[in-house]
């Protein structure tokens, strides 16, 4: 970093990756900003600029011992430890400002040696919640959310039977072997129940597929789908439904509700009429499958599904999981965010195993439509839209 990337950086103030500090710091207050960084994006900690942005500048006979003193709180004050990268910058009037550089670390999440969790926000560091937590665990897959078991729930009592019965029967028709199992255990195996305190209690994908209401354990599971006439969202609905159940339900209704509002015009072949969809059924399918599988659930917030004019919408809660990024979307990266819940998607025939739904999406409506699917990244959500080439009431633009 030269000065002129310095002066810029702290005129700009604090940040997502910028903490400024005037020494001395207070050791607990270091480690704090660094877990926050590491836990987040990695940034900097400028050491000798004021909470103004102002360089004051450190004592340079006491540069050695400052940066020793930033190394032992990384190394001791921190678990896991954070490895850092110090430099020296010296400005016109000789004022010397040591800039602490922090990866975005790789051993998520880091606590002090207090055992607080820190992230950073754009206006500061504070406390991890519980939520964020859990994300954290989730990019460096050491935990995995769908897995984890509902406390609150019973395989006893909790457990729809039928909702079993039809599972079993989908995984049998794709030919996985399910009658030389006793179905209690091979749901352990597939872990949709787990065992706590001699007790079995559904998972959070165990009671996405099995419960007799998930809704109850998990009030945002669920798809809100709108009809918004024109092309904003500020726009009144035509039609807007609230779809809940258990995954596959929530799937099929939400099907249903796009062949509601997506014409399907009848074109005259010789002497039969042939139905031409909008969008081919497998990309429907494609995209909403995709939205129930790697949505975040420890977000507190439903899938949106949105019907404009000129597209259609499907708005997921959550960023992409860790490594993946948009321009690698197209090229079929494979990385789950819920393992469980797509794994038992895959035994029963509605997602394959080989990260071909993205590719299968563009190509698919490319040919329907000669339009290019978007993907893009939307404040905390994950938005897959589809142009429209109608203006949403059937005729041809």
């Amino acid at each position: 970093m030269n000065l002129t990337e310095l002066k810029t950086r702290v005129e700009q103030g604090e940040n997502l990756h910028t903490e400024l500090k005037q020494w001395p710091v207070h050791p607990d207050d270091l480690a704090a900003g660094i877990v926050a960084l590491a836990n987040t994006d990695g940034g900097q900690i400028f050491v000798g600029v004021d909470n103004n942005g102002q360089i004051v500048g450190i004592d340079q006979n006491e540069r050695d011992r400052i940066s020793q003193a930033i190394d032992n709180v990384a190394r001791n004050n921190i678990a896991p430890p954070v490895t850092v990268i110090q430099e020296t910058i010296i400005d016109e009037q000789g004022r010397l400002v040591l800039v602490v550089h922090i990866p975005k670390g790789d051993q998520r999440p880091y606590r002090t040696n207090r055992g607080i969790h820190y992230v950073r926000t754009t206006s500061g560091r504070q406390r991890a919640s519980r939520e964020e937590l859990l994300r954290l665990f989730q990019a460096t897959r050491s935990l995995y959310y769908d897995e984890t078991p509902i406390v609150r729930s019973s395989a006893i009592t909790d457990l729809e039977l039928q909702a079993r019965e039809d599972l079993l029967r989908l995984a049998r028709g794709r030919g996985v072997d399910v009658d030389n199992i006793e179905p209690e255990r091979l749901l352990h195996n597939w872990r949709l129940l787990r065992e706590v305190n001699g007790e079995s209690h559904l998972t959070l994908a165990g009671v996405l597929f099995l419960s007799r209401n998930p809704q109850y354990f998990l009030p945002t599971a669920g798809v809100s789908a709108l009809r918004i006439p024109g092309t904003e969202i500020a726009n009144a609905p035509l039609d807007q439904k609230r779809i809940e159940g258990r995954i596959l339900n929530i799937f099929e209704d939400t099907l249903r509700f796009l062949y509601i509002h997506l014409p399907r015009p009848h074109r005259i072949q010789g002497m039969e009429p042939e139905v031409h969809a909008e969008f081919p059924p497998e990309v429907l399918r494609e995209i909403l499958i995709n939205a129930l599988a790697h949505r975040d659930y420890t977000m507190s917030a439903l899938i949106r599904v949105i019907v404009y004019d000129d597209r259609l919408e499907v708005r997921s809660p959550g960023l992409l999981p860790n490594s993946v990024k948009l321009e690698s979307l197209g090229y079929g990266m494979h990385m789950l965010r819920n393992p469980i819940i797509y794994n038992m998607l895959l035994r029963i025939g509605l997602v394959t195993d080989a990260g071909s739904g993205i590719p299968r999406i563009i190509r698919l409506t490319r040919q329907a439509t000669g339009l290019e699917p978007i993907f893009k990244l939307e404040g905390n959500e994950f938005v897959v839209a589809l142009p429209r080439r109608n203006n949403g009431n059937g005729s041809q633009q």
